[in-house]
């Protein structure tokens, strides 16, 4: 790795990503990916109920990062000019379209839209254009747009096929809930020193030193990995989650994003984390991460434990309720396709051990049982 990079990770993690995970308990997750995503250039989607943190940790996050941020709240109203400007009156009287775009979405680095999915069709197109190529075209205006990453926020997934497409222009993808009853008092006593903190400027990492990091991504060496990259796309293709060419090819950018914020010029299996977090449903993320760690558990038994990525080290702990959705999915499906039946069932059986609830966790084995039972009849 080029001797540049190490301090500039250094920062990226002490003064801005730790800090991040300090003060919004419970959000050590999306806090790691917006790192991922700054590092790749890549969109990341939060999605949750409101008052779950999702503006407050994009705010924060865009404090300590230096440049312009525009933040924006859609409607089914939200018309172009309330994103890109609107066109500039005194070049209008001469008969010339030309957008005044200071304070406005063109002149940001970083992004943030709230309610993403409720992006009409007035600025739909617009926004496909400007998250997967970074251009804006206004009529015969086109401007290159230098912000580093977007972020977008809902309350629900898509369920129309033109606000999927706009959806499919966030590669990475985490939910955001509230906090379980074991940590509201450090969810408390952290948002009141955020409080207590408000209006004090940190130290801001500089444009220069982020891209300086994404400039690598493309030097990272993932020989190692792609033989095992390969068998586990083609086994989330096998169990029912779709995993494109274009997505696959995109997500090495994820991997190797993971490999440079470790500091290593050279991918892991442990930097494969980041394929939990590439689900189009939520009834896919259980059977997603069941079976990205399995690959990974598999290749890191006895290894060098110093190269391993601290993410996949304190995975995400299962969530009971989409295990047993998953059980049920398989339960009511026909048999005519057994074996992908099994090998969604056995992936999800995987995941029942680390669930924290003893109750929970024998119910969930009550339910696999049935499930075993119908396959094997």
């Amino acid at each position: 790795m080029d001797t540049e990079i190490g301090p500039i990770v250094k920062r990226l993690q002490s003064e801005v990503l730790q800090p991040l995970k300090q003060t919004f308990v419970g959000k050590d997750v999306i806090i790691d990916l917006l790192g991922i995503g700054l590092v790749a250039g890549e969109n990341l989607f939060l999605l949750g109920p409101p008052g779950t943190a999702k503006s407050a940790i994009v705010h924060e996050l865009s404090r300590r990062i230096e440049g312009e941020t525009f933040e924006y709240l859609l409607t089914r109203f939200t018309e172009p000019n309330e994103l890109f400007g609107p066109f500039d009156i005194r070049k209008l009287r001469e008969g010339v379209l030309e957008t005044n775009t200071e304070g406005m979405l063109p002149e940001a680095g970083f992004i943030f839209l709230d309610e993403l999915l409720n992006a009409n069709s007035a600025i739909l197109n617009s926004l496909l254009t400007v998250l997967n190529e970074h251009v804006l075209r206004r009529g015969r205006e086109t401007m290159d747009l230098p912000f580093l990453m977007a972020v977008g926020a809902s309350n629900h997934l898509p369920e129309d096929d033109s606000l999927r497409a706009l959806f499919d222009r966030f590669l990475l993808r985490a939910r955001s809930d509230n906090v379980t009853d074991d940590s509201l008092s450090q969810l408390l006593q952290s948002g009141w020193n955020l409080e207590k903190r408000k209006g004090e400027e940190p130290n801001a990492l500089k444009l220069a030193e982020v891209k300086t990091l994404r400039k690598q991504v493309g030097n990272v060496n993932l020989d190692s990995l792609r033989e095992l990259y390969a068998t586990l796309v083609a086994k989330l293709r096998r169990i029912g989650i779709p995993v494109s060419d274009r997505r696959a090819v995109k997500v090495q950018r994820l991997v190797a994003a993971s490999a440079i914020l470790c500091d290593r010029a050279m991918a892991h299996v442990s930097d494969l984390w980041v394929m939990e977090h590439i689900w189009d449903l939520e009834e896919q993320r259980e059977l997603l991460r069941s079976a990205v760690r399995e690959v990974i558990e598999a290749e890191i038994k006895g290894g060098d434990q110093t190269t391993i990525h601290p993410r996949a080290q304190s995975p995400e702990l299962p969530n009971a309720d989409e295990l047993l959705k998953e059980i049920e999915a398989v339960s009511e499906e026909s048999l005519d396709n057994p074996n992908l039946l099994r090998d969604r069932l056995a992936a999800v059986e995987n995941r029942i051990q680390w669930v924290e609830s003893e109750e929970s966790r024998s119910f969930l084995s009550g339910k696999m049982a049935e499930a075993w039972k119908r396959l094997q009849n």
